[in-house]
C-alpha cells in the first residue's frame, strides 16, 4: 500500500493533472454526493423565497418535447427529472441491489438477516405512526413516505465520522437503506398504479425478456442494453405503471458474470506488458515527447479489452453511472423538489397531522422500528451483530435512516395530487431529516469515545 501511495503521488504531476485528480477523489469521496444534494436543496429554498419565486416555481412546468411530429411525449421540465432521470436513478440502485444479492452485503442469510429484519420494522412502524394520525381522505395515501431512507445523506452523514464510524457500521446502514429502498420499489408499483393498460405493458415485458435472452447469450456489450431500456420505458409509461420500476426491472438483466477472472487478467496482463517492455527500445524520442510502436499500440488495445472483460457490464454501469447519479440527477431532484414557500401557510402546515405523522414515522418510527425488529433478531439467533458495532451505534444508524429527504419527496409527489398536502409533506420531510441527521450524528460520535 505504502508503494502505491509513493507511485501516485501528485507532486511532480502537472498542474492541469494534479487539478483532474483532486476533482476525481473528491468526487469519490462519500461525503460529496450529500453535500452537492445538500447545497441543491439549500439553493431551491432560497431561491423559492426570494424575488424569483415566481419564475423559479413556474419554470418546472415549462414544457419539453421529445420525439418526431408522429410520434412524441410532450411533458414539463418537473416530469422529465422526476419520471425520466430519476429512472436511471432506481436503475443504479436495481444494479447496487443485484449486486448486494449476488455477491454483497445480502448474499447469505447471515449477512442479510439483521439488514433485512431491521429494515422492515423502519418501515412498519413509521407508516404505522402516520397512518394512525392520518387514517382516511388522501392524507392517507402518504403511508409510504416515511418509510424512505435517503442512501446519499445518510452516509454523508455517517463519513463525516470518519473512523468513528467503523465500516461494519456503514454496511449496516447502506444494507437496510438498500432494503428500504427495495420497500419503497414495491409501494411504487403495488400502490400508485391507478389503471393499466395492458399492451404497452406486455410489450415492455416482452422487451425484458429480451433483454434476458441477450444476456443468456453472452452479450457484454452495454448499447444494446441501452436502446432496449429506452424502449421498455417507453413502454411502461404508456402502461400507466410509473416508469421508474422499469428502471429496475431493467436493472436485473444486465450481466453481473465476467469473461475473464482476476488471475487469467494478471497472467494476461503481465505477459502483454513484457511485449510492451521488449518493444520499447524501438520507441521514437524527442526530449519530452515519444510515441508508441504499433507493437505497442496493439498491447495497449489488448490490455483496454481485458481490463474491460474482467469487469462485469454491471459494475461497468454502477461504476459509470454513480457520479451522474451523485453529482446531477439527485441534486437536481432536489432542485426542483424542494422548494417550500415560507409563509403563514407553511406555519398552519408545522401543526397538520401530515406533518406530525411524517416527522414522527422518520424520527420515532424509524428509529424504533429499526431498533427493536434488529434486538428481536439477535435475541432470537437469526442475527449477530456486525463485528466491532455496539448497540449505542446502531441507535444512532438507526436514526439516520431517518433521513428520508429525496426519497420521501419523490413518495410525496406520487401519493398527493393537493399542493396543501405537498407542502405539509415536504415541511415533515425536511424537519425530521435535519433532526434525524444531527442526532444520529450526535449519538455514533458520543459512542465511539
Amino acid at each position: 500500500m505504502q508503494k502505491l501511495q509513493t507511485y501516485l503521488r501528485m507532486e511532480n504531476r502537472p498542474i492541469i493533472e494534479r487539478m483532474i485528480s483532486s476533482i476525481i477523489r473528491f468526487i469519490h469521496q462519500e461525503t460529496a454526493g450529500g453535500v452537492v444534494l445538500l447545497i441543491a436543496a439549500v439553493a431551491a429554498l432560497i431561491l423559492s423565497n426570494s424575488p424569483f419565486s415566481y419564475q423559479f416555481l413556474h419554470f418546472w412546468e415549462t414544457h419539453f418535447i421529445i420525439g418526431t411530429r408522429d410520434f412524441n411525449i410532450d411533458k414539463t421540465i418537473h416530469f422529465w427529472i422526476s419520471d425520466t432521470l430519476m429512472a436511471i436513478f432506481f436503475f443504479v440502485v436495481g444494479l447496487e441491489i443485484k449486486r448486494s444479492l449476488v455477491l454483497g452485503e445480502l448474499s447469505t442469510v447471515r449477512r442479510a438477516a439483521l439488514p433485512i429484519v431491521a429494515a422492515v420494522g423502519g418501515m412498519v412502524v413509521p407508516a404505522s405512526i402516520y397512518l394512525a394520525l392520518n387514517s382516511d381522505g388522501e392524507a392517507a395515501r402518504g403511508w409510504g413516505i416515511p418509510m424512505s431512507t435517503d442512501i446519499a445523506f445518510s452516509l454523508g452523514v455517517l463519513a463525516l465520522l470518519g473512523t468513528r464510524a467503523p465500516l461494519p457500521l456503514k454496511v449496516f446502514l447502506a444494507a437496510f437503506a438498500i432494503v428500504d429502498d427495495i420497500g419503497a420499489i414495491i409501494v411504487i408499483a403495488v400502490f400508485f398504479t391507478e389503471t393499466i393498460n395492458w399492451q404497452p405493458l406486455g410489450i415492455g415485458f416482452a422487451l425484458i425478456a429480451s433483454l434476458l435472452a441477450i444476456n443468456f447469450m453472452g452479450v457484454r456489450n452495454v448499447i444494446p442494453y441501452f436502446i432496449i431500456s429506452a424502449a421498455v420505458w417507453v413502454s411502461f409509461f404508456n402502461s400507466g405503471v410509473h416508469p421508474t420500476i422499469a428502471g429496475v426491472l431493467v436493472s436485473l438483466t444486465i450481466p453481473l458474470r465476467v469473461r475473464m477472472d482476476p488471475e487469467q487478467f494478471v497472467a494476461r496482463g503481465r505477459a502483454l506488458l513484457n511485449i510492451f517492455e521488449q518493444d520499447d527500445s524501438r520507441r521514437i524520442r524527442r526530449g519530452q515527447l515519444a510515441l508508441t510502436t504499433g507493437v505497442q499500440t496493439r498491447v495497449l488495445d489488448e490490455l483496454e479489452s481485458a481490463t474491460k472483460q474482467v469487469e462485469s457490464p454491471l459494475q461497468q454501469l454502477e461504476h459509470a453511472l454513480h457520479p451522474w447519479v451523485a453529482f446531477v440527477i439527485m441534486p437536481l431532484f432536489a432542485f426542483a423538489n424542494a422548494h417550500v414557500i415560507i409563509d403563514s401557510s407553511l406555519l398552519a402546515a408545522l401543526t397538520s397531522p401530515v406533518t406530525i405523522g411524517i416527522v414522527l414515522g422518520l424520527v420515532v418510527g424509524k428509529p424504533v422500528g429499526v431498533i427493536l425488529f434488529a434486538w428481536l433478531a439477535v435475541k432470537a439467533g437469526v442475527a449477530t451483530l456486525p463485528r466491532n458495532v455496539n448497540w449505542a451505534q446502531i441507535v444512532g444508524a438507526a436514526l439516520l435512516g431517518g433521513i428520508g429527504f429525496t426519497m420521501s419527496i419523490f413518495v410525496t409527489g406520487l401519493a398527493f395530487m393537493s399542493p396543501e398536502l405537498v407542502l405539509q409533506a415536504k415541511a415533515g420531510i425536511m424537519i425530521a431529516s435535519v433532526i434525524a441527521g444531527v442526532g444520529g450524528y450526535a449519538i455514533i460520535r458520543g459512542s465511539s469515545n
